[in-house]
């Protein structure tokens, strides 16, 4: 099929990685990509639904394409998160898009996009994967060359009353331990020096058979996971999203046992109130998460944590708000991700009675990002003059003489540097803390 395709990720890592494989299956039917929207034949967005913004971004970015190209339309596609839950409505929403594909449609992607070539209007696939369909993205078509996401499981069976995932991506699906394995190694290969276990909750990770890991110690089965990607020698082993209910200490062992397992772990609570948890279905209360995060503070390597709020969940009081702040003031988070709660359709909390004003979620808002910027400010702070290890990822974007990579610990790091760098680790003296950033110098660099 020859024609040109622009393909615009909308979301997060998973989604990232399934405009990968979209990529390479659409390359292989003889599809061409370009990076231009105003001259693609086929514009496909991939969507997240996770946040109201994001939802209503596709949107959006479809009316700008239609204002763009107005008497030389595109077929216009819709892929992932929005296409799995909105499906056909999608077509009347928005006349210019003639392809839906759900979150399990991407290999049959270039099918659908040449029905749409062919003059059909309203092409949809909202159907599961197929059977023994292969995850793995070839390391030569990654979108960096540096840093690759790996899937370990996708979906999610949690059904927390927030949540929108459990319906766009579906019960929990893990990947063979072996084909991980196995795809950690071809990276590796190829030069990769750092890899992203990922899924929507990892510590749920509980494949068919124990082949590929069954030799490995663990208290679970993502544990011996850990265990088995540390011994393929990768430099760099990060894994994101954990679960605070199936966090096992365990995985802070394996942690300390292995160096190339980095020292960051993303552990999302959304509130301090176990009134508000409780609401939520979250699992688990404040307390436990804390028994979690003293499990973190006890390990013999120094852990960078973050961690995701959601503040003005229904029924939220300015007493459960305060809980909220105190934890966020207990844990201590080098880095806070702060959500103002956003109905989403189809989920329990849609149900409740949303009564948390706007702008008292606003002013929820600012003061825990207060309350956070002054802690990580101190975080931040502790790092000059500390040497850290970082990967370099690419040149700055806002100063062509410097280089931008990531610690070990998750930080963004910036530092003079060429382009002779790129892909390499280098170790950078801190010598001045940002807001959301680190800055240094090479001890070694000479312009």
């Amino acid at each position: 099929m020859s024609a040109t395709v622009y393909l615009e990720t909308i979301g997060c890592q998973m989604n990232v990685a399934d405009s990968e494989r979209a990529d390479v299956r659409l390359r292989a039917a003889g599809f061409d990509l370009t990076n231009s929207p105003e001259t693609a034949d086929v514009v496909i967005f991939n969507t997240c639904s996770v946040r109201e913004r994001a939802a209503h971004k596709v949107f959006t970015r479809i009316g700008e394409v239609r204002r763009q190209r107005i008497g030389d339309e595109p077929v216009v596609g819709v892929m992932g998160c929005v296409a799995q839950l909105e499906g056909p409505s999608i077509f009347d929403a928005s006349p210019l898009v003639s392809v839906v594909a759900g979150t399990r449609a991407t290999d049959r992607l270039p099918h659908l996009i040449a029905r749409a070539l062919e003059g059909e209007s309203r092409v949809i696939d909202l159907d599961e994967r197929a059977e023994g369909e292969v995850w793995d993205v070839p390391a030569t078509e990654r979108s960096s060359k540096y840093v690759a996401f790996v899937p370990i499981i996708e979906g999610c069976n949690k059904f927390c009353t927030y949540c929108i995932v459990p319906y766009s991506r579906g019960r929990e699906k893990s990947r063979p331990a072996s084909d991980i394995i196995a795809e950690v190694h071809e990276l590796r290969r190829h030069g990769y020096k750092e890899i992203h276990l990922i899924g929507q909750n990892v510590n749920s990770y509980r494949p068919r058979t124990e082949a590929g890991m069954g030799s490995f110690p663990g208290a679970t089965p993502f544990c011996r996971l850990l265990r088995a990607v540390a011994a393929t020698g990768m430099e760099r082993i990060k894994f994101t999203t954990s679960f605070p209910r199936d966090f096992h200490p365990d995985i802070v062992k394996a942690i300390d046992e292995h160096e190339n397992l980095c020292n960051w772990i993303h552990l999302p609570v959304q509130s301090g109130s176990d009134r508000v948890l409780r609401a939520m279905r979250r699992g688990h209360t404040a307390s436990d998460y804390l028994k979690r995060i003293e499990a973190v503070r006890k390990a013999r390597r120094h852990m960078s944590i973050t961690s995701d709020i959601i503040v003005g969940f229904p029924g939220e009081t300015a007493s459960d708000f305060d809980e909220t702040v105190k934890l966020v003031e207990q844990v201590g988070y080098d880095g806070l991700y702060i959500f103002k709660y956003s109905e989403r359709k189809g989920t329990p909390a849609a149900g409740f009675a949303d009564d948390v004003s706007r702008e008292e979620k606003a002013a929820r808002f600012e003061q825990l990002e207060g309350v956070q910027r002054q802690r990580q400010k101190q975080i931040y702070e502790s790092y000059v003059g500390r040497e850290l290890q970082v990967l370099v990822e690419r040149q700055s974007s806002k100063s062509r003489s410097d280089m931008t990579g990531h610690s070990t610990c998750h930080k963004v790091v910036n530092f003079p540097g060429s382009d002779s760098l790129l892909g390499s680790i280098v170790n950078v003296r801190v010598t001045a803390a940002k807001q959301n950033s680190l800055y240094g110098e090479m001890p070694t660099w000479k312009n």
